[in-house]
């Protein structure tokens, strides 16, 4: 691994990760990549509890980390890779709130915001394996861990963004780390890992509006499998009452 990123999800991750591996620096772990490899939420739940983790084991085919989980371990990914450098995505506190709260912090309450959903999201685990641990994992170390369950108090969920950022330009070598918007584009990201700027625009990629769209999808089906549920076995009774009667 040569890249660690060490920002914090909704910091331009997602453009950060397509910019890495247009630069030669992939695959790139991003948070998106569990729902490829539902097998690694054990492991960074693992480095959750404190427990040793073999981080080569499951992260040597790749050449670069951006957003959660891997933004919580940084330190443990530097003492495995000392020769990577780190990558500090930042965003203004404000805007940064605004975009994980309309965003995944919504798609996680989602999940558990009834029975009802919670009911209609193990259903869907059934088809898609994983997910349930997944998204427990996720719950446990963003929200519960990093935020300590407050990330609804804003002042508050802002100061843990903030001496986040702190605490990794106090940790890390200047001469290693990168403190990076996204909206510098490749200019100062080239430079700092010493390659030559591409051809081509750099990928702004799962912007807020892309992001509420999917909360919006999730809502829907969070609602239609219920309501689907309820008419088939509306339909299943309708079917079977009439028999016993006869």
């Amino acid at each position: 691994m040569k890249v660690i990123g060490a920002g914090f999800g909704r910091t331009g991750t997602k453009s950060l990760q397509a910019a890495l591996e247009d630069l030669g620096f992939g695959p790139c772990y991003h948070m998106t990549e569990l729902f490829e490899r539902p097998e690694h939420a054990e492991y960074w739940d693992a480095a959750r509890r404190g427990e040793k983790v073999d981080w080569e084991g499951f992260l040597g085919d790749y050449g670069a980390t951006v957003d959660w989980p891997g933004c919580t371990f940084y330190e443990e990914l530097m003492e495995t890779y000392p020769d990577a450098k780190v990558l500090l995505s930042v965003r203004d506190p404000e805007r940064w709130y605004e975009s994980v709260r309309n965003t995944i912090y919504e798609l996680s309450r989602l999940t558990v915001i009834s029975p009802l959903s919670r009911s209609t999201f193990w259903l869907v685990g059934l088809f898609v394996p994983g997910i349930g641990k997944i998204g427990r994992m996720n719950n446990r170390l963003i929200w519960t861990d990093t935020f300590e369950g407050r990330f609804e108090d804003e002042e508050y969920a802002r100061s843990v963004f903030e001496r986040h950022n702190t605490e990794v330009q106090r940790k890390v070598p200047p001469e290693k780390l990168l403190v990076y918007e996204v909206k510098e584009g490749w200019g100062p990201l080239c430079d700092f890992l010493g390659v030559e700027v591409p051809d081509k625009p750099f990928p702004r990629l799962n912007d807020t509006a892309e992001m509420r769209g999917r909360v919006r999808i999730v809502r829907a089906i969070s609602y239609a499998v219920p309501a689907i549920l309820a008419l088939l076995l509306a339909g299943a009774l309708y079917l079977l009452l009439p028999r016993r009667g006869r």
